[in-house]
């Protein structure tokens, strides 16, 4: 069970902001926005006209070297870490938090669409232990120390 700690600062997921709603969530304050993730977009690739770092609707779904630019910018570093490389060598003392793509679920109310589409979630170490911070606050969990 979760002892009780400080409040979380969590951004509910909305349209396809997951990378937005990820960083923030890290990040653990409001510092990036739909426009902010834009301006990046347009930076990465100033002459397209349809920007491969985002989705052509305009409804986000940013891909991850927007995430990396938007946390370099914070004076961070992000470290690509492939699922098959083996934890071992990972220094959890100098990681500041996770952000995570993974598979996710496409829902029509109850209805699973057979749609294969990933998702931004954000992983961050506290004192105490983890916080795993999905789109969703009540798929918030604790991770007990070590785990």
């Amino acid at each position: 069970m979760c002892e009780p700690g400080p409040e979380v600062f969590h951004e509910k997921q909305r349209l396809e902001l997951c990378a937005i709603h990820a960083l923030n969530n890290v990040l653990q304050e409001r510092i990036f926005s739909k426009e902010a993730a834009d301006d990046i977009c347009k930076r990465l690739s100033p002459e397209s006209r349809v920007n491969p770092h985002r989705s052509f609707l305009g409804t986000g779904n940013y891909d991850v070297n927007v995430i990396m630019a938007a946390l370099q910018s914070q004076g961070l570093a992000a470290v690509w870490w492939d699922k098959r490389r083996s934890l071992d060598s990972l220094c959890l003392e100098r990681v500041f938090g996770f952000i995570l793509n993974i598979p996710s679920l496409v829902l029509l109310g109850f209805l699973s669409l057979p749609i294969k589409r990933r998702h931004w979630i954000a992983v961050r170490q506290e004192i105490s232990g983890g916080t795993n911070l999905p789109g969703t606050l009540r798929d918030a969990a604790c991770c007990p120390e070590g785990s």
